[in-house]
């Protein structure tokens, strides 16, 4: 290997190199921001099982005399559920990213009009569908394994391109304390994607 072949390959390396410490730094950063989140909730949970345990408790009531049987009342019937509503996902400047569909333990993620996020743009993959929904969906399989939950309960996802734009993303089996850490992480991974976009237009 003679010295130009052998510089080109070093600067090549150099090139590979820098992008991974980019990627990785960005990946790093949205793990931090997960941690935050969830650091966040535990807290909230402590504090609300503490004010529960400092609550007085209350004495029995005393034993009422009988009182003559009184006609049972038509019972309401309960709350009609809600359709799908969408929840809007938004930058801190008020701008929309997407919009957020939750019906029946699926969740539906629709880019905002205007919107052209590029699947190849990170962290979209490398921290969104690897760390994030691909993480869940091997610990539901493993679980199944298991024996512990039914393979068809366990978590699935689908993106839906139009050639490197998403047009959709579609995750399945969403259990109800994963809903936040989803919506978390897609919320900060759009904003990410979104700030590449305007850098370069």
């Amino acid at each position: 290997m003679d010295r130009e072949e052998r510089a080109r390959r070093i600067a090549e390396l150099r090139t590979l190199l820098e992008r991974r410490v980019r990627e990785t730094e960005t990946e790093l950063e949205g793990l931090r921001a997960l941690l935050e989140f969830a650091n966040t909730v535990v807290l909230e949970e402590g504090f609300r099982r503490a004010e529960v345990a400092l609550q007085p408790a209350r004495a029995p009531p005393s034993p009422r005399p009988a009182e003559p049987e009184a006609k049972p009342e038509t019972a309401l019937p309960p709350p009609a559920a809600e359709g799908e509503g969408a929840v809007p996902l938004r930058t801190v400047t008020g701008d929309l990213l997407a919009n957020l569909y939750i019906r029946d333990g699926d969740v539906r993620i629709v880019p905002g009009a205007g919107r052209e996020f590029n699947v190849n743009t990170p962290p979209f993959s490398s921290f969104f569908v690897d760390r994030v929904l691909a993480q869940m969906r091997r610990k539901d399989q493993e679980a199944a394994e298991r024996g512990e939950i039914p393979p068809e309960q366990g978590l699935s996802y689908d993106v839906v391109k139009e050639g490197d734009t998403i047009r959709e993303i579609t995750v399945r089996n969403v259990a109800p304390d994963r809903l936040r850490e989803i919506k978390s992480a897609v919320q900060w991974t759009l904003e990410k994607m979104y700030e590449k976009y305007k850098m370069r237009s």
